[in-house]
This record gives C-alpha cells, structure tokens and sequence, in this order.
C-alpha cells in the first residue's frame, strides 16, 4: 500500500503525450533538414495510414477500456485498479505503445527514415521515464494483484 505521505500517483517525467508532441516536431525538423526516402510515395501513404488507425483503434480501445474500468487515465491521477481486460489482456501498456504506433505511422506518412527512427528515443523515453516508475508505483499500490498481472501479461508487444 502508499504510505499517506507519499503522493498517490507514479511520479512520471514527462506527460506522455506532450512528449509525443515534440517528438513528432523533432522528427519534422530533421525530415525538413534532411529528407531520406523510405519507400515509393504510394506505399508509404497506404501503409502509414493504416498504422495510424492502428495506433488510433489500440489508444481508443484503451481509454474506453480504463473508463469502464473506473480508472484514471492520466498518469499524473491515482491509479484506482489494475485494469487486465481489453487490450490489457495482451500489452501492460496500449497507451503507450500506440504512441510509437502513431509515431511510425507519421514518419511512413511523410516518407523519412529519420522520422522513423525517433520512436527509438520515444520509446526509451516511456520505458525509463514513465513505464518503470508507473510499475513500480502500482507494485506498491496494487501488491500481488499487479505481480500477477505482470507475470501474465507482456510490458509491450
């Protein structure tokens, strides 16, 4: 359980999709200083698009999923249960990995490899930024409920 004197929330770095914002104008800036095609026009649009109604389907899953769940959204908000249905049921965290879905979806769309490859810091960002200290967080809220559901289900993918 949360000792009372400590704040009953994970302490994040960084408010994930603000962080999703710069990365994306980071990745635009070095698309606009250095353009390295991916692939033909025609199939970056196609594939790009359908990851980014991936990534929009997974996040919007998810946020439903936390609602019907009785949950906060924010990571800055208590945490108010373990949510294990949804797309829970096959990544600890679908808000998360839906933002590197979008990212690279954004960076096939505008056809640049060094868009692509910022979903590399995104990624590490999150993971030591806001995933690790979420778990430990609910470890300490949610005991051996959350054990268990991170022994069942994948951080990621």
């Amino acid at each position: 359980m949360i000792p009372p004197a400590q704040k009953d929330n994970p302490g994040v770095l960084v408010f994930p999709p603000l962080l999703f914002l710069v990365c994306c104008a980071a990745s635009g800036l070095l698309h606009l200083i250095w353009t390295i095609p991916l692939m033909n026009r025609q199939a970056s649009w196609w594939l790009g698009g359908v990851l980014a109604l991936l990534a929009g389907s997974l996040a919007s899953w998810a946020s439903r999923t936390m609602k019907r769940a009785g949950t906060n959204i924010r990571p800055n908000q208590p945490s108010l249960t373990v949510v294990t249905s949804g797309p829970f049921r096959l990544t600890r965290n679908p808000m998360y990995l839906s933002l590197c879905i979008l990212q690279s979806s954004i960076a096939i769309l505008i056809n640049g490899w060094l868009p692509l490859l910022v979903v590399v810091p995104l990624a590490l960002i999150l993971h030591f930024g806001v995933v690790l200290r979420e778990e430990r967080y609910l470890e300490r809220k949610f005991g051996d409920k959350y054990l268990a559901f991170k022994q069942s289900t994948r951080r990621w993918i």
